[in-house]
């Protein structure tokens, strides 16, 4: 890295050619007309504009697609010297108004589109008193600004009343052979001109052709990892830019691939990948792309020889194209696999699915394996090992460091070997069955989907347990067991009469059966209203582990201390370990 300065108008002549260019992952430009005269009046008054930062191309941190700044047309076949990673907004100002020669593109206070010209009042501008941001003025494509109310109109349409209104065009101040014949234009005859001229050049024109520009120079040795995390700390606005904008950015700019490919759009791949799988398993609606990246680099670290299994950040950063082109279809054909799984451990919307982040893993595992996946044994333990995460709570947050000791241990787990670290570490404790009161919880949601495995039997349609398509369309949902209405009126605190002890699947035609009344009107309500015999629709109660006799009696108390302990024990089958009283 190295610290240097840069005259202006050198710089915007490596914009204008294309040898200054940007990163793609660099958000578009759009000051607004009140930003871009507050530049123009910085330089003008050779004020510091602070410091601009650029990377040298050619090395591993500079491998990104490119564009040129807004408003540049370089010669084809052009390739950057420098990628602009901090000063994106105001050179982009400067070069539009001072150099392009053209209207800038720009908005208004309201933010509608604008194309603007930029001129600086020379009196104003000479004047030591006067603001200089009041000197400059912004006009139409037309250059005329029609009288509105009390507002002067501005007329500057020709170059005879730009002489005449004393209107400089800031698009001529790198141009000397502009200034040259706008100044005889000016000053012809007019000694009291001729004067304020000389004031102006050397107040304004000298400041700026001889401004410096602050520079911070990334040598192209810098790591791309580096230059993402050096882009992101200088970026003004705050926001971080995520893996997959980076890796777009890295992958279009490819070279090896796109001579003999053309460009490849990695948010296009992903798109059709993701409907692919979301259409065959809603369970995956939620899938997010650096999720499918984490599982690419997981498997993908895995198979390296000397290479640490992982998927931090730094590591996706570092996936090549190549990488990506080999392990993606692999991981693709993973997750429909994992989409099946789910569906088997009875998770079937994205909204059920307790931990979106165990799929990097589960997929990698089974792109590692293959069918050995397949064989009862190992989906037996798959499942055990599923459920301990699920239980044990173990992927909330930030989970990427969890991840490759997964795939390191469970994948020799399957073949015989030692019971990974994510199963031993494990624990649920009895008690967390009282703070379980909603589908933010993971653990809570998994309850549920153990009920289904269970085959779990409607209240109201008693013929068949609960499938997985009236869950999918919304006929089958949670609802209490004891209603919350009476809960109140009988004094049950809030922690029971909400927690997952107290709740159960139920169709929504069951649910309003049982209505607000007493837990043994509803079941009355219920068997006048299906037929259905008592000793039926016990058994029924029976499949949701609740004892029918505690709520034909309303008692309550019976009724939670034994289903919490049913359910405890249903966590413990699911786990493959003791629950913690």
């Amino acid at each position: 890295m190295a610290l240097d300065s840069r005259p202006l108008g050198k710089m915007l002549d490596d914009v204008a050619a294309g040898h200054i260019q940007l990163p793609d992952f660099q958000r578009e430009w759009k000051w607004d007309d009140e930003h871009i005269i507050s530049i123009l009046a910085t330089v003008t008054m050779d004020y510091p504009m602070g410091v601009v930062m650029t990377l040298a191309t050619g090395g591993p941190g500079g491998k990104f697609k490119t564009r040129p700044l807004q408003g540049v047309q370089p010669a084809d076949g052009v390739k950057p010297e420098q990628l602009l990673l901090d000063g994106q907004q105001r050179m982009t100002a400067l070069y539009q108004a001072l150099k392009a020669g053209r209207p800038v593109d720009t908005v208004d206070q309201r933010d509608d589109p604008k194309n603007l010209w930029y001129y600086i009042h020379i009196e104003t501008a000479i004047d030591p008193k006067a603001d200089r941001e009041s000197a400059i003025r912004s006009l139409p494509e037309d250059k005329i600004i029609k009288p509105l109310g009390r507002r002067a109109g501005l007329d500057l349409s020709t170059t005879g009343l730009e002489y005449e209104k004393g209107y400089f065009p800031l698009w001529y101040v790198f141009d000397s052979s502009q200034i040259e014949q706008w100044q005889w234009g000016y000053t012809e005859g007019d000694p009291e001109r001729r004067a304020a001229w000389i004031e102006f050049r050397v107040a304004v024109l000298e400041k700026v052709q001889g401004y410096s520009v602050p520079l911070i120079r990334l040598e192209k040795d810098t790591p791309r990892d580096a230059v993402c995390t050096v882009f992101e700390k200088v970026n003004t606005k705050g926001v971080q830019l995520t893996v997959f904008e980076l890796l777009t950015a890295t992958f279009a700019g490819d070279e090896e691939y796109t001579g003999e490919h053309g460009e490849f759009h990695l948010p296009d791949h992903w798109k059709a990948t993701r409907d692919e799988l979301t259409a065959a398993y809603p369970v995956l609606g939620g899938l997010q792309n650096t999720d499918f990246l984490q599982a690419v680099c997981l498997a993908s670290t895995y198979n390296k020889r000397n290479v640490p299994t992982s998927c931090k950040r730094r590591d996706l950063l570092d996936l090549e194209l190549a990488d990506y082109l080999e392990w993606a279809p692999k991981i693709a054909d993973a997750l429909h696999w994992a989409g099946e799984f789910l569906t088997d451990q009875c998770v079937f919307r994205a909204e059920d699915l307790p931990y979106r982040t165990q799929l990097p893993p589960l997929a990698a595992i089974r792109t590692v394996l293959g069918r050995a996946t397949d064989e009862p044994e190992a989906r037996e333990k798959l499942a055990k090992w599923y459920w301990c995460g699920v239980f044990g709570e173990q992927y909330g947050g930030t989970a990427d460091s969890r991840f490759p000791r997964d795939v390191e241990q469970v994948v020799p787990w399957l073949d015989g070997g030692r019971e990974p670290e994510s199963i031993q570490e494990a624990n649920f404790v009895r008690q967390r069955l009282l703070t379980m009161n909603s589908r933010n919880s993971a653990a809570y949601k998994g309850v549920f989907a153990l009920l289904l495995q269970g085959e779990c039997i409607d209240w109201y349609y008693t013929d068949k347990p609960i499938t997985g398509d009236q869950v999918a369309d919304g006929t089958v949902d949670i609802h209490r067991i004891f209603p919350a209405a009476w809960c109140d009126k009988h004094g049950i605190d809030a922690q029971r009469r909400d927690s997952v002890v107290n709740k159960t699947l139920l169709s929504g035609r069951a649910a309003k059966t049982l209505g607000k009344n007493a837990p043994r009107m509803g079941l009355e309500m219920l068997e006048r209203e299906t037929g259905i015999r008592p000793n039926w629709l016990d058994d029924a109660l029976i499949s949701h582990f609740v004892q029918p006799e505690y709520v034909r009696f309303s008692e309550f108390d019976a009724f939670f201390g034994n289903r919490m302990q049913e359910l405890v024990q249903l966590i413990k089958r699911a786990m493959g370990r003791d629950v913690t009283a």
